[in-house]
Protein backbone atom coordinates (compact mmCIF):
# COMPACT_ATOMS: atom_id res chain seq x y z
CA UNK A 1 0.00 0.00 0.00
CA UNK A 2 1.28 3.64 -1.07
CA UNK A 3 2.13 6.02 2.08
CA UNK A 4 -0.30 8.11 2.14
CA UNK A 5 1.04 11.77 1.88
CA UNK A 6 0.16 14.64 3.95
CA UNK A 7 -0.67 17.79 2.30
CA UNK A 8 -1.10 21.52 3.26
CA UNK A 9 -3.26 24.09 1.93
CA UNK A 10 -2.05 27.95 2.65
CA UNK A 11 -4.40 30.42 1.51
CA UNK A 12 -7.76 30.48 2.15
CA UNK A 13 -9.25 32.60 -0.69
CA UNK A 14 -11.65 31.17 -3.20
CA UNK A 15 -9.20 28.69 -5.54
CA UNK A 16 -7.33 27.72 -1.76
CA UNK A 17 -11.02 26.29 -0.94
CA UNK A 18 -11.40 24.40 -3.65
CA UNK A 19 -8.07 22.92 -3.06
CA UNK A 20 -9.10 21.85 0.23
CA UNK A 21 -12.13 20.22 -0.53
CA UNK A 22 -10.55 18.41 -3.68
CA UNK A 23 -7.74 16.72 -1.20
CA UNK A 24 -10.05 16.01 1.87
CA UNK A 25 -11.90 13.86 -1.18
CA UNK A 26 -8.71 11.96 -2.38
CA UNK A 27 -7.99 8.55 -0.99
CA UNK A 28 -3.46 8.27 -0.94
CA UNK A 29 -3.57 11.65 0.62
CA UNK A 30 -4.57 13.50 4.36
CA UNK A 31 -5.43 16.82 4.42
CA UNK A 32 -3.49 17.87 7.70
CA UNK A 33 -3.71 21.29 7.52
CA UNK A 34 -5.56 24.68 5.74
CA UNK A 35 -3.31 27.73 6.63
CA UNK A 36 -4.46 31.26 6.82
CA UNK A 37 -3.22 34.46 8.96
CA UNK A 38 -6.71 35.11 9.45
CA UNK A 39 -10.17 34.68 8.03
CA UNK A 40 -10.11 38.32 7.55
CA UNK A 41 -7.17 38.38 5.21
CA UNK A 42 -8.22 35.56 3.57
CA UNK A 43 -7.89 36.84 -0.19
CA UNK A 44 -4.58 38.74 0.41
CA UNK A 45 -2.79 35.47 2.00
CA UNK A 46 -3.82 33.60 -1.19
CA UNK A 47 -3.08 36.70 -3.47
CA UNK A 48 -0.29 36.34 -6.41
CA UNK A 49 1.86 38.65 -4.77
CA UNK A 50 2.33 36.21 -2.27
CA UNK A 51 3.50 33.41 -4.09
CA UNK A 52 7.23 33.91 -4.13
CA UNK A 53 7.10 34.94 -0.02
CA UNK A 54 5.32 31.77 0.94
CA UNK A 55 6.80 29.01 -1.39
CA UNK A 56 10.55 29.91 -1.42
CA UNK A 57 10.77 28.50 2.65
CA UNK A 58 9.08 24.93 1.84
CA UNK A 59 10.78 24.73 -1.64
CA UNK A 60 14.14 25.79 0.21
CA UNK A 61 13.28 22.54 2.77
CA UNK A 62 12.73 20.42 -0.26
CA UNK A 63 8.84 20.29 0.29
CA UNK A 64 6.73 19.48 -2.64
CA UNK A 65 4.58 22.20 -4.23
CA UNK A 66 1.75 22.98 -6.05
CA UNK A 67 1.65 26.88 -6.80
CA UNK A 68 -1.64 28.18 -7.87
CA UNK A 69 -0.98 30.20 -11.52
CA UNK A 70 0.02 32.41 -12.45
CA UNK A 71 3.01 31.67 -10.83
CA UNK A 72 4.25 34.21 -9.47
CA UNK A 73 3.30 38.14 -10.14
CA UNK A 74 6.46 38.83 -12.06
CA UNK A 75 9.02 37.65 -14.53
CA UNK A 76 11.36 38.65 -11.70
CA UNK A 77 9.90 35.95 -8.99
CA UNK A 78 9.02 33.71 -11.39
CA UNK A 79 12.34 33.15 -11.91
CA UNK A 80 13.07 33.43 -8.28
CA UNK A 81 11.21 30.23 -7.45
CA UNK A 82 12.62 28.59 -10.77
CA UNK A 83 16.44 29.01 -9.46
CA UNK A 84 15.70 28.33 -6.15
CA UNK A 85 13.76 24.96 -7.05
CA UNK A 86 16.37 24.12 -9.18
CA UNK A 87 19.41 24.98 -6.49
CA UNK A 88 17.36 22.84 -3.97
CA UNK A 89 16.28 19.81 -6.49
CA UNK A 90 12.29 21.00 -5.19
CA UNK A 91 9.36 19.68 -7.14
CA UNK A 92 6.95 22.40 -8.24
CA UNK A 93 4.05 22.35 -10.12
CA UNK A 94 2.37 25.07 -11.35
CA UNK A 95 -1.95 25.49 -11.13
CA UNK A 96 -2.69 26.16 -15.11
CA UNK A 97 -5.70 23.66 -14.39
CA UNK A 98 -7.25 24.62 -18.17
CA UNK A 99 -4.34 22.34 -19.18
CA UNK A 100 -6.21 19.49 -17.22
CA UNK A 101 -9.34 19.81 -19.07
CA UNK A 102 -10.90 17.08 -20.97
CA UNK A 103 -11.26 19.07 -24.00
CA UNK A 104 -7.84 20.23 -23.75
CA UNK A 105 -6.28 16.72 -23.51
CA UNK A 106 -8.89 15.49 -26.53
CA UNK A 107 -7.10 18.18 -28.73
CA UNK A 108 -3.52 17.18 -27.45
CA UNK A 109 -3.99 13.72 -28.18
CA UNK A 110 -4.59 14.45 -31.94
CA UNK A 111 -0.63 16.14 -32.29
CA UNK A 112 -1.78 19.06 -34.19
CA UNK A 113 0.77 21.39 -35.64
CA UNK A 114 -0.90 24.94 -35.52
CA UNK A 115 -0.27 27.42 -37.89
CA UNK A 116 -2.71 30.00 -36.55
CA UNK A 117 -4.53 30.15 -33.16
CA UNK A 118 -7.50 32.59 -32.23
CA UNK A 119 -8.74 32.73 -28.52
CA UNK A 120 -11.44 33.83 -26.50
CA UNK A 121 -11.80 34.25 -23.08
CA UNK A 122 -14.21 36.73 -21.35
CA UNK A 123 -16.62 36.91 -18.61
CA UNK A 124 -18.79 39.74 -16.25
CA UNK A 125 -16.24 41.51 -13.72
CA UNK A 126 -15.68 39.34 -10.43
CA UNK A 127 -14.65 41.52 -8.02
CA UNK A 128 -11.62 39.24 -8.14
CA UNK A 129 -8.49 39.83 -8.92
CA UNK A 130 -9.09 43.17 -9.39
CA UNK A 131 -5.41 44.13 -8.45
CA UNK A 132 -4.29 42.49 -11.46
CA UNK A 133 -4.59 42.74 -15.14
CA UNK A 134 -7.03 40.54 -17.28
CA UNK A 135 -3.67 39.43 -18.74
CA UNK A 136 -2.50 37.94 -15.48
CA UNK A 137 -6.24 37.19 -14.23
CA UNK A 138 -7.28 35.67 -17.50
CA UNK A 139 -5.78 35.47 -20.70
CA UNK A 140 -2.80 33.57 -18.75
CA UNK A 141 -4.77 30.27 -18.80
CA UNK A 142 -4.72 30.69 -22.89
CA UNK A 143 -1.15 31.52 -22.96
CA UNK A 144 0.04 28.52 -20.91
CA UNK A 145 -1.73 26.54 -23.30
CA UNK A 146 -0.87 28.24 -26.47
CA UNK A 147 2.86 27.75 -25.12
CA UNK A 148 2.61 24.43 -24.15
CA UNK A 149 1.07 23.59 -27.93
CA UNK A 150 3.27 25.59 -30.25
CA UNK A 151 6.23 24.09 -28.26
CA UNK A 152 8.38 27.78 -28.65
CA UNK A 153 10.14 30.87 -26.69
CA UNK A 154 10.83 32.94 -29.12
CA UNK A 155 8.27 35.36 -30.52
CA UNK A 156 7.45 38.84 -31.08
CA UNK A 157 4.15 40.87 -29.29
CA UNK A 158 1.73 43.71 -29.95
CA UNK A 159 -0.92 44.26 -27.97
CA UNK A 160 -3.45 47.07 -26.95
CA UNK A 161 -5.85 46.56 -23.84
CA UNK A 162 -7.83 49.21 -21.70
CA UNK A 163 -8.49 49.96 -17.90
CA UNK A 164 -11.93 50.83 -17.32
CA UNK A 165 -12.91 49.59 -13.60
CA UNK A 166 -9.18 50.38 -12.30
CA UNK A 167 -5.94 50.81 -12.64
CA UNK A 168 -4.81 47.55 -14.50
CA UNK A 169 -6.38 46.72 -17.92
CA UNK A 170 -9.68 45.18 -17.98
CA UNK A 171 -10.04 43.66 -21.68
CA UNK A 172 -6.97 43.09 -23.61
CA UNK A 173 -6.05 41.75 -27.01
CA UNK A 174 -2.67 40.12 -28.15
CA UNK A 175 -0.85 39.46 -31.52
CA UNK A 176 1.85 36.73 -30.76
CA UNK A 177 3.95 36.01 -33.71
CA UNK A 178 6.49 33.08 -33.17
CA UNK A 179 9.55 32.28 -34.85
CA UNK A 180 8.27 29.61 -37.23
CA UNK A 181 5.54 31.52 -38.37
CA UNK A 182 2.83 30.85 -35.99
CA UNK A 183 0.59 33.45 -35.29
CA UNK A 184 -2.08 33.65 -32.15
CA UNK A 185 -4.44 36.47 -31.40
CA UNK A 186 -6.24 36.36 -28.14
CA UNK A 187 -8.77 38.35 -26.49
CA UNK A 188 -9.54 38.32 -23.13
CA UNK A 189 -12.13 40.86 -21.03
CA UNK A 190 -13.58 40.72 -17.84
CA UNK A 191 -16.00 43.01 -18.66
CA UNK A 192 -18.44 40.98 -20.55
CA UNK A 193 -22.25 40.12 -19.85
CA UNK A 194 -21.64 36.18 -20.17
CA UNK A 195 -19.12 34.09 -19.87
CA UNK A 196 -17.43 32.21 -23.15
CA UNK A 197 -13.90 30.56 -23.32
CA UNK A 198 -13.19 29.24 -26.60
CA UNK A 199 -10.36 28.43 -28.83
CA UNK A 200 -9.75 27.64 -32.49
CA UNK A 201 -6.83 25.95 -33.90
CA UNK A 202 -6.16 26.00 -37.78
CA UNK A 203 -2.80 23.38 -39.01
CA UNK A 204 -1.97 22.14 -42.65
CA UNK A 205 -4.07 18.65 -41.77
CA UNK A 206 -7.17 20.59 -40.57
CA UNK A 207 -9.29 22.91 -38.32
CA UNK A 208 -10.56 22.82 -34.45
CA UNK A 209 -12.98 24.56 -32.57
CA UNK A 210 -12.72 24.06 -28.57
CA UNK A 211 -15.26 25.31 -25.43
CA UNK A 212 -13.79 25.38 -22.64
CA UNK A 213 -16.40 25.46 -20.42
CA UNK A 214 -18.20 22.91 -22.07
CA UNK A 215 -16.02 20.73 -23.14
CA UNK A 216 -17.07 20.14 -26.01
CA UNK A 217 -15.26 20.53 -29.44
CA UNK A 218 -15.09 19.08 -33.19
CA UNK A 219 -12.04 18.16 -35.90
CA UNK A 220 -12.71 19.20 -39.42
CA UNK A 221 -10.11 18.15 -41.52
CA UNK A 222 -9.47 17.68 -45.26
CA UNK A 223 -10.68 14.34 -46.69
CA UNK A 224 -7.46 12.78 -48.29
CA UNK A 225 -5.94 13.52 -51.74
CA UNK A 226 -8.65 16.51 -51.84
CA UNK A 227 -7.69 19.25 -54.46
CA UNK A 228 -10.00 21.99 -54.94
CA UNK A 229 -8.02 23.21 -58.42
CA UNK A 230 -7.74 19.60 -59.88
CA UNK A 231 -11.36 18.83 -58.65
CA UNK A 232 -12.57 21.72 -60.76
CA UNK A 233 -10.71 20.78 -63.54
CA UNK A 234 -11.58 17.02 -63.48
CA UNK A 235 -15.40 19.11 -64.23
CA UNK A 236 -14.09 21.12 -66.89
CA UNK A 237 -14.97 23.95 -64.64
CA UNK A 238 -13.53 27.31 -65.96
CA UNK A 239 -14.33 29.63 -63.13
CA UNK A 240 -13.62 28.05 -59.41
CA UNK A 241 -17.37 29.77 -58.90
CA UNK A 242 -18.50 26.91 -60.70
CA UNK A 243 -17.65 24.72 -57.71
CA UNK A 244 -20.58 26.45 -55.69
CA UNK A 245 -22.93 23.57 -56.37
CA UNK A 246 -20.12 20.95 -55.11
CA UNK A 247 -21.78 19.57 -51.37
CA UNK A 248 -18.81 20.96 -49.22
CA UNK A 249 -19.56 18.71 -46.61
CA UNK A 250 -18.14 15.93 -49.12
CA UNK A 251 -14.63 17.59 -48.68
CA UNK A 252 -14.38 16.99 -45.24
CA UNK A 253 -14.35 15.39 -42.61
CA UNK A 254 -16.53 16.76 -39.45
CA UNK A 255 -16.08 14.64 -36.31
CA UNK A 256 -16.95 15.49 -32.42
CA UNK A 257 -13.56 15.18 -30.43
CA UNK A 258 -13.71 12.34 -27.68
CA UNK A 259 -13.74 14.00 -24.56
CA UNK A 260 -13.67 11.89 -21.11
CA UNK A 261 -15.28 12.57 -17.94
CA UNK A 262 -12.88 14.32 -15.71
CA UNK A 263 -12.78 17.29 -13.14
CA UNK A 264 -9.05 19.34 -14.25
CA UNK A 265 -8.72 20.69 -10.54
CA UNK A 266 -8.87 16.99 -9.47
CA UNK A 267 -7.06 15.65 -12.20
CA UNK A 268 -4.11 18.12 -11.67
CA UNK A 269 -3.80 17.70 -7.75
CA UNK A 270 -4.20 13.48 -8.77
CA UNK A 271 -1.41 14.48 -11.23
CA UNK A 272 0.82 16.46 -8.45
CA UNK A 273 0.81 13.55 -5.97
CA UNK A 274 1.54 11.53 -8.74
CA UNK A 275 5.15 13.16 -9.62
CA UNK A 276 5.70 13.31 -5.83
CA UNK A 277 5.42 9.44 -4.93
CA UNK A 278 7.27 8.59 -8.15
CA UNK A 279 8.96 11.51 -8.53
CA UNK A 280 8.54 12.31 -12.00
CA UNK A 281 8.59 15.77 -13.49
CA UNK A 282 5.43 17.87 -13.05
CA UNK A 283 2.91 18.15 -15.79
CA UNK A 284 3.35 21.86 -15.15
CA UNK A 285 6.49 22.75 -14.37
CA UNK A 286 7.68 25.44 -12.84
CA UNK A 287 9.42 26.60 -16.19
CA UNK A 288 6.21 26.13 -17.83
CA UNK A 289 4.90 29.13 -15.04
CA UNK A 290 8.07 31.13 -15.57
CA UNK A 291 7.27 30.73 -19.76
CA UNK A 292 3.55 32.09 -19.43
CA UNK A 293 4.25 34.43 -16.92
CA UNK A 294 7.49 35.79 -19.18
CA UNK A 295 4.37 36.38 -22.01
CA UNK A 296 2.28 37.86 -19.74
CA UNK A 297 4.45 40.65 -18.77
CA UNK A 298 5.73 41.15 -22.61
CA UNK A 299 2.15 41.28 -23.36
CA UNK A 300 1.18 44.18 -20.35
CA UNK A 301 4.33 46.19 -21.63
CA UNK A 302 2.99 46.35 -24.95
CA UNK A 303 -0.42 47.47 -23.50
CA UNK A 304 1.65 50.17 -21.86
CA UNK A 305 3.40 51.05 -24.86
CA UNK A 306 0.05 51.23 -26.48
CA UNK A 307 -1.89 52.92 -24.37
CA UNK A 308 -5.25 54.11 -25.41
CA UNK A 309 -6.31 57.93 -25.13
CA UNK A 310 -9.50 58.11 -23.85
CA UNK A 311 -11.65 60.94 -24.12
CA UNK A 312 -11.02 63.61 -21.70
CA UNK A 313 -7.96 61.87 -20.39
Amino acid sequence: MSEVLKVAVIGAGKMGAHHARTYAGLSGCRLAAVVDSDRGRAEALASTAFHETVATPLIERRVAVLIEKPLASGAASARRIVETARRCGALVQVGHSERFNPVVQAMLRMSLRPRFIETHRISPFTFRSADISVVADMMIHDIDIILHLVGQREYKVHAVGVALLGPHADVANARIRFADGTVVNMTASRLALKTERKIRIFAPTGYVAMDYQKRTGIAIRIRDHIDVIKLARERNFDDLSQMQGVDYSALVKVEPLAVEEGDPLRSEIEAFLASVRTGAAPAVTAEDGLAAVEMADRITEAIRDERWELDGA
